[in-house]
C-alpha cells in the first residue's frame, strides 16, 4: 500500500487534477485498491483534494451475458424449429422458452399450425437476423453505438442490460501536498511529552465512527443445552414444570413424606448436607405432619409401617434438597388438597446435593432429571410404557429393567440401556410406583396412582459431548473456552 500511495502522488505531482477510475487504469491496479490508498493518504493530512464523482454506465447483466455468447432466448427457440415443426408443448420445454416463443411470435419467425388437431410450430422465415445478439456483443465489446433510448429500455426489461453507478474521486493537490508520505504516530508516550517531540511529530485521527471489536456474549454451558433438550421432550409428551427454587428443604419433605424412616442411612450427616444456620424449621401442614408421623410409628393404609418412636425433632432439620422428588412431594399434596383430583403430569429439572465423595463420575452437586404422573389406576405396565416413550424420544431404544429398593416406591426399578460405544448396559435411571403410606396420608384418593422416574443430567451430557471425567464439565477446573466451542446439543433421536 506504501508504494501505491506514492505512485499515486508522483502521478498527481505531474498533472492538475487526475480521476481514481483513470488511476485504475494507468496503474492496473483495482479501483478499490486506489481508494485505499486515497484513504491513508488523507490520514497524513490535506496533501490531496478529492471530490465525489459518481459515473454511470450501461453493462450485461448476467442473463445479458449468456445471451452474448449462445444467442436470444427467440433465435434458440426459432432454431429448436426444425424440418416439418415441432409441437408447442415439446418446444415449451426449452429454457426461457415462453419468454423467446413469444419475441418469435412477435417478431414473425415462427407460426403455430392447428389444421392437424395439434399446435405445431413452424419456420415462417428461412433465415433470421439474430439482433439482439449482435447488439449485445457490441456493448460487451464496449460498442455503445447502436444503443438507443428505445433499445436500452427494452433490453433494460428483459433483464440483459444493466445500469451501474460507480463511485470515484477527481483528486487535485492540497495546501500541504508532498510526494512522500510521513509516518504518523499512533500513541502519545511519556517520552515525547519529557523531551517535547510531540509538537513535531503527525498523530494518525482518531476514527470515532469506527465500530470497534465486538463485544463477548454470553455461552450456554454444555448442562443447558442438554438441559433444553430434555426439557422440550417433557413439553412435548404433555408435562407441567414444577418450581424448583426451594433448594433448602426440611427433613419432613425431603425424608419423611416420601416414607423414608428416620434411621435411614441417607439420613446421616456422611451422606446429606445439614444446614446450621437455621438450623430447624416448624413450616409443616400440621394435619399432615400428624399422618406422616402416625403412618411411620404404627402404620396406616393397610401398612404396618416402621413400628418406631417418630421424632420431630429429626423432621425439623434443615438440608440441602438430597433429590427433586423432595418438591413432587410438595406438587402431589398441593394437588391432594383441591376439592377434585385431577390427573396431572409433572417434571422438574433442577440442583440437588450429596455429601459424596468426588470423583471422575460423582460431585457434591448435580442435577436430577425428575417425570411423575399421578393418575387413577396405573400400574407398572403404565410406567414400563411412559419410559418406552421418553427414553425412545432421547434416541435410547435398548431398555432394560431391573427390580430395586426405593424407600418411597413399590415396586421399583433401576433403567438400564445399551451404550454402543462401550459396548454394554449402562444404568441410566431410577423409577417406581410410589407407596401408599406416602400417598394417602396426603389426602389422594385410593384408587389414585403415581408413577415417577428420575435421572442425572450430567451423565448423558458427558456421553453426548464425550467427557470422561465429570470435573472438566462442572466445577473449578472447567475450561471457559470449551463452553464457548461447544456445538448446539441435538440428542441422537
Amino acid at each position: 500500500m506504501g508504494d501505491l500511495t506514492e505512485r499515486i502522488l508522483h502521478i498527481l505531482s505531474e498533472t492538475d487534477e487526475i480521476g481514481t477510475l483513470q488511476l485504475a487504469k494507468l496503474l492496473n491496479e483495482d479501483h478499490q485498491k486506489i481508494i485505499g490508498a486515497l484513504n491513508s493518504i488523507q490520514a497524513n493530512g490535506n496533501l490531496v483534494i478529492a471530490k465525489p464523482q459518481s459515473h454511470k454506465h450501461f453493462e450485461l447483466s448476467q442473463e445479458g451475458v449468456v445471451v452474448a455468447e449462445k444467442g436470444s432466448h427467440e433465435a434458440l427457440v426459432y432454431n429448436a424449429v426444425q424440418g416439418d415443426g415441432i409441437e408447442q408443448a415439446e418446444l415449451m420445454k426449452l429454457p426461457n422458452a415462453k419468454i423467446g416463443f413469444s419475441k418469435a411470435m412477435s417478431a414473425g419467425w415462427v407460426v403455430v399450425d392447428k389444421s392437424t388437431g395439434k399446435q405445431i410450430v413452424k419456420r415462417k422465415v428461412n433465415k433470421i437476423i439474430d439482433q439482439v445478439q449482435i447488439n449485445l456483443q457490441a456493448i460487451a465489446n464496449g460498442d455503445f453505438s447502436q444503443l438507443t433510448d428505445n433499445i436500452k429500455q427494452e433490453y433494460k426489461k428483459r433483464k440483459l442490460l444493466q445500469e451501474v453507478t460507480v463511485k470515484s474521486f477527481l483528486l487535485s493537490k492540497g495546501p500541504e501536498f508532498n510526494i512522500s508520505l510521513q509516518k504518523l504516530e499512533t500513541d502519545l508516550t511519556t517520552e515525547m511529552l519529557l523531551l517535547g517531540t510531540w509538537k513535531d511529530l503527525k498523530f494518525k485521527s482518531y476514527n470515532f465512527e469506527a465500530l470497534g471489536a465486538s463485544p463477548e456474549s454470553g455461552y450456554l454451558h454444555p448442562l443447558l443445552k442438554v438441559r433444553t433438550e430434555f426439557r422440550q421432550i417433557f413439553l412435548e409428551m404433555g408435562f407441567t414444570e414444577m418450581p424448583t427454587n426451594n433448594f433448602v428443604e426440611s427433613s419432613f419433605w425431603n425424608f419423611d413424606a416420601l416414607f423414608q424412616p428416620q434411621q435411614h442411612p441417607a439420613r446421616d450427616a456422611h451422606d446429606t448436607f445439614f444446614v446450621s444456620d437455621p438450623r430447624t424449621t416448624d413450616n409443616f401442614p400440621t394435619d399432615y405432619l400428624n399422618k406422616v408421623k402416625e403412618v411411620h410409628s404404627i402404620g396406616g393404609y393397610g401398612s404396618q409401617g416402621y413400628g418406631y418412636d417418630w421424632k420431630i425433632e429429626e423432621a425439623r432439620k434443615n438440608l440441602l434438597r438430597t433429590h427433586t422428588t423432595a418438591v413432587s412431594a410438595r406438587m402431589l399434596y398441593k394437588v391432594a388438597q383441591e376439592k377434585e383430583f385431577k390427573p396431572v403430569k409433572f417434571f422438574s429439572i433442577d440442583r440437588v446435593y450429596r455429601n459424596e465423595t468426588l470423583d471422575a463420575t460423582h460431585l457434591a452437586e448435580f442435577h436430577q432429571v425428575e417425570g411423575v404422573i399421578a393418575d387413577y389406576n396405573l400400574t407398572l405396565g403404565d410406567l414400563i410404557g411412559v419410559l418406552s416413550e421418553f427414553f425412545k424420544k432421547l434416541g435410547i431404544t435398548e431398555l432394560e429393567f431391573k427390580p430395586a429398593y426405593n424407600p418411597y416406591t413399590e415396586p421399583s426399578m433401576e433403567i438400564f440401556c445399551f451404550h454402543k460405544g462401550l459396548g454394554k448396559w449402562i444404568e441410566i435411571g431410577n423409577s417406581g410406583v410410589f407407596r401408599p403410606e406416602m400417598l394417602l396420608p396426603m389426602g389422594l384418593p385410593d384408587d389414585v396412582s403415581v408413577i415417577a422416574w428420575g435421572l442425572s443430567l450430567e451423565r448423558p451430557t458427558m456421553i453426548k459431548y464425550g467427557y470422561n471425567n465429570i470435573r472438566d464439565l462442572v466445577g473449578p477446573k472447567v475450561d471457559l473456552q470449551m463452553i464457548q466451542n461447544t456445538p448446539i446439543c441435538r440428542l441422537d433421536k
